[in-house]
């Protein structure tokens, strides 16, 4: 069991990354430690391809095993949370773990190459690595092309690939698929000063989290972002009677809901279907004119078009709300109450 220090609301629990407590699915795994709502949870994840690939010639074909990729690490057991509650987890710190990254392509992975989902009769990509190297004091990425003197540096934007809590019904499902409990959403919007609200299905709720990326591009076109192995700090809360039917999130400026499905058109109507219900819950319009606002003031970010279900984040500025909130308090008090690292 995790360690504790000092004691009430803002308890800070640590946890050491072992084997035992890394594992490829949500559900179907027994708690490795335990959260209590209010508690600030420091961990450490592995990158998605749990540290195997160490040089650019290390190809995850030939040092990673499937299905053993992605690895989160979890679950653990939230006291209080009952099916039914939404669970909500505020990113307080994510910090890359090494001064470098990795990235690939694959031969039949990715947003731009034949996939069994549409196979085509074109040659695969050549299955390729690129090491970035991250230099967290300037804030930088630093993009090396292979065949070329090409060097650029890019923002330094750390984010979660991976988060979730058990499915419904006692079903397990990979940790690269993402869904309606979470998992491998892939959208940068999941950085620092976000909260993420979940359905909670089992007792517990059963949190996991990994696939830290130094960077993503939106859509992860690749198939992977910069891969990193993640420090993380994180802060829990329970919504008790209230469930959210999507992964939903929340910053300091504006309300999201993430679509999940395949084609993209249809994780693109899954969202934005979601956040026009939010935005009438929440201020009392019609379902039309709630419609009218999400249509004329809503944006969209694409989180990825690889993985088993594709995301789409529809996104609407908490300014138009005229100071309603889909679960108020609760981000502000997760922001806000968490003593200083």
């Amino acid at each position: 069991m995790p360690e504790k220090s000092g004691g009430g609301r803002g308890v800070d629990v640590l946890h050491d990354l072992t084997d035992e407590s890394v594992g490829y699915t949500f559900g179907g795994r027994q708690a490795v430690g335990e959260l209590r709502p209010g508690d600030r949870l420091h961990l450490q994840t592995r990158d998605c391809f749990g540290g195997a690939v160490q040089s650019v010639d290390d190809l995850p074909s030939k040092v990673c095993q499937f299905p053993y990729l992605n690895p989160v690490t979890g679950p653990f057991h939230v006291v209080g949370a009952r099916p039914g509650d939404t669970l909500a987890v505020h990113l307080v710190s994510l910090r890359p773990s090494l001064p470098f990254g990795w990235s690939s392509t694959f031969p039949h992975f990715g947003a731009l190459t034949s996939t069994v989902q549409t196979p085509t009769l074109q040659p695969a990509l050549e299955e390729r690595v690129w090491r970035y190297g991250i230099d967290l004091d300037a804030g930088t990425v630093r993009y090396t092309a292979r065949n070329s003197d090409l060097e650029v540096d890019l923002p330094l934007e750390p984010m979660l690939g991976t988060i979730g809590v058990a499915p419904a019904a006692g079903e397990v499902r990979m940790s690269i698929v993402p869904d309606r409990h979470g998992g491998n959403l892939d959208t940068p919007l999941l950085r620092e000063g976000t909260t993420l609200y979940l359905g909670v299905n089992e007792p517990g709720a059963m949190l996991s989290l990994g696939d830290g990326h130094a960077r993503q591009g939106d859509g992860e076109v690749s198939g992977v972002a910069v891969e990193v192995a993640m420090d993380v700090v994180l802060a829990v809360d329970v919504i008790p009677g209230v469930y959210a039917p999507l992964p939903r999130l929340e910053t300091d400026d504006a309300l999201m809901s993430i679509g999940l499905g395949r084609p993209l058109e249809d994780a693109f109507r899954v969202g934005q279907h979601d956040l026009v219900h939010q935005v009438a819950a929440m201020t009392g319009l019609d379902l039309l004119d709630a419609l009218q606002l999400v249509a004329q003031a809503g944006q969209t970010r694409v989180g990825n078009v690889v993985d088993a279900n594709y995301s789409m984040v529809a996104s609407l500025a908490k300014r138009y709300l005229d100071g309603a909130s889909p679960y108020p308090g609760v981000h502000a008090n997760l922001r806000t109450s968490m003593p200083a690292l």
